[in-house]
Order: structure tokens, then C-alpha cells, then sequence
């Protein structure tokens, strides 16, 4: 092979690696832009708790006291916080939304007791591994767990509740 060949070849293996080489970083850029373009779920507002499941064996329903017809367990995200009001307890802290993805950070929650405290023990169980968010008709949120079938299934209220801390 010639001197002049030798850089043919040479300048044409470099062109070919310099061009696959900004194909994968124009697909890599695309993908980015395109997953940073992904609506976040949008859960600001107030929840009723409907129900936590934990598995079809081992399910909670959430209802308010029958006694205390006026209580409504609930939870209420503004901004990057969260505010849980049970029959008995509060639990606040913040959340991050990213697309369908929820993190509910450590927060406070108040330590009162009461007769029944199975929702607390429950949403002290389950809030630590919710990972996504899925809403219906801005109507009802389903919180997933990271576990298999550990989920809370929540129903937007019609009017706020003013929340008492």
C-alpha cells in the first residue's frame, strides 16, 4: 500500500468514528431532552385516604370513626410538602414528583394514642416505599409501593378541608 493510501484509509476510519461517535451523543442528548420532557403528575391538592393494601390478604380500609362523622383522614401536597391527617395522628414532610415517580421524604408525625391506630401503623409501613403515582380522571390517586401489590388508593376531595395542624 502506498504512502497516499494508507492516509486515505486513515481520514476515512476518522470521519466514520467521528460521526458514530455524535450519533450516539445526538441520540443520547434526544433521549435526555425527551425524558426531562415528561409531564410531572400533577397530586397538589387534598386526598381523602380510601384505602392501603398490602396484599389481597392483608388490606386496610381507611374510613374516618363512624363516631366522629365530622373527622375525614386525608392528605394534602402543596408545593414540595405533604400532610397526612388521620382519625388520631398527623404526618407531614416533603415529596419530589419526576414524571409518575414519588418520593415522600421522613417527616414528623404525631405520636397521640388512641383505640384504633391501625391507618398509622399502616402509613408508617407503606409511605416509605411509595416509588409512583398514577391519577384517573383528576379523580382518584393510586400510590404504588416498590413492593409487589402495596398500594394507597386515594379519592381527590370535592371541597378542602382548612388542614388543623
Amino acid at each position: 500500500m502506498t504512502r497516499k493510501s494508507i492516509l486515505s484509509v486513515a481520514t476515512a476510519l476518522t470521519i466514520l468514528t467521528a460521526s458514530c461517535g455524535v450519533n450516539k451523543e445526538n441520540k443520547e442528548t434526544a433521549d435526555n431532552q425527551q425524558h426531562e420532557n415528561i409531564a410531572n403528575v400533577d397530586v397538589r391538592g387534598q386526598w381523602y385516604l380510601e384505602s392501603i393494601v398490602f396484599s389481597d390478604s392483608d388490606y386496610v380500609r381507611v374510613r374516618p370513626d363512624e363516631r366522629l362523622s365530622s373527622v375525614h383522614q386525608y392528605i394534602v401536597f402543596e408545593d414540595d410538602t405533604y400532610f397526612i391527617r388521620t382519625n388520631c395522628n398527623s404526618i407531614s414532610g416533603t415529596y419530589t414528583v419526576k414524571g409518575d415517580s414519588i418520593i415522600l421524604g421522613d417527616g414528623a408525625m404525631t405520636e397521640m394514642a388512641c383505640d384504633d391506630m391501625s391507618v398509622e401503623e399502616a402509613l408508617r409501613r407503606i409511605l416509605p416505599n411509595i416509588a409512583t403515582v398514577y391519577i384517573q380522571n383528576d379523580s382518584i390517586a393510586r400510590l404504588d409501593s416498590r413492593n409487589p401489590s402495596e398500594y394507597i388508593v386515594l379519592r381527590k376531595a370535592p371541597i378542602e378541608i382548612k388542614r388543623k395542624n
